[in-house]
């Protein structure tokens, strides 16, 4: 395990500039700086994880390593507020307050100080759990993105669990398991960046429609988007080129305000994108189940009002053009 411990240790350290330049990208004002600082924190404490791992010695008592301990949790908060909350940037005044932690443990004693920075990691975790609950509903802008977020916060919480339970008694194997616990999350925030481009932007996104005023307080959204699935899927309602917002709210009994919300947050997507994709979808089963019909004849079926908007969605959803979905789907023929 020492071995494991030492190769995420040294894997955290090269993956600074990686994961660094994301977030760096991916916020600014105080959550940039905070974003940068949670880095250069785990990093830190990664590097002494990994000379007390090769050397067992009382580098891990020193005022360094303690201000690092109690750095993490609140850079963490300061960095995922604005998102978590709709880019909300936070008072300047309340930013000092949470300073303080890793301030005061300038003056701890490290057998205080290693318990201490685990309960206060817990009431942050604690406000950051909160927080990703009352997003719950706006889960459609990042379904394989939550999955990550959540490998990050179980991470967190298993550290959190370990600084509470193993430090007095089970030092080395405490230390061994929180350096594989930091690489871990150095893992999935690389794995984050990498397949969920443009995360932050998305739970902003999500955020903002959390927070924001809602004009569903009253409406069986369930039932309706039940109903909205009948009408595209059974009835075909989409095949009218002439089929809006206002059209299809007033067809579900609903504003089109209350129709855009409901869309836009149960859906994850626009009005209009969301239009698109029900037209590509019946384009690609008439491209393959009827194979002597035009491209122009499979748009103007499916509902589009030209072949040029036909095209412009075609390759929008499916990265190709109809002829080549064609080609490349086509049926063998049968004997």
């Amino acid at each position: 395990m020492q071995d494991l411990a030492i190769l995420f240790a040294g894997f955290s350290l090269f993956a600074i500039f990686p994961v660094g330049i994301p977030l760096w990208r991916g916020s600014k004002g105080t959550a940039r700086l905070a974003g940068i600082c949670l880095i250069l924190s785990l990093a830190g404490l990664q590097w002494f994880h990994f000379s007390y791992l090769q050397h067992p010695a009382a580098q891990l008592h020193s005022t360094a390593y303690k201000v690092l301990l109690f750095s993490v949790a609140p850079c963490f908060y300061l960095y995922s507020r604005p998102i978590l909350l709709g880019n909300k940037e936070q008072p300047g005044g309340n930013v000092i307050l949470h300073l303080l932690p890793p301030a005061g443990a300038v003056f701890l004693p490290f057998h205080l100080a290693l318990p201490l920075s685990f309960m206060v990691g817990a009431g942050y975790l604690t406000w950051l759990a909160a927080k990703l609950y009352a997003l719950r509903r706006q889960h459609p802008y990042f379904h394989r993105e939550i999955a990550l977020l959540g490998g990050i916060f179980m991470t967190a919480i298993f550290v959190t669990l370990l600084g509470l339970v193993l430090p007095q008694n089970h030092t080395q194997l405490f230390f061994m398991l929180y350096t594989i616990a930091i690489g871990l999350a150095f893992v999935l925030l690389s794995l984050t960046f990498v397949l969920a481009t443009g995360l932050s932007a998305k739970v902003q996104n999500a955020a903002r429609e959390t927070y924001a005023n809602t004009t569903l307080e009253k409406v069986d959204c369930s039932a309706i988007l039940q109903e909205l699935d009948t009408l595209m899927s059974r009835e075909q309602l989409f095949r009218e080129p002439d089929l809006n917002l206002a059209g299809l709210a007033a067809r579900l009994k609903l504003s089109h305000h209350q129709l855009s919300e409901l869309v836009n947050t149960r859906l994850g997507m626009g009005f209009s994108r969301y239009l698109r994709e029900q037209r590509v979808k019946e384009a690609r089963r008439l491209l393959l189940d009827k194979p002597s019909l035009s491209v122009l004849s499979v748009s103007l079926e499916a509902g589009f009002s030209s072949q040029s908007a036909f095209y412009d969605a075609f390759r929008e959803i499916t990265g190709m053009t109809p002829g080549k979905y064609r080609e490349l789907h086509r049926k063998p023929p049968a004997h």
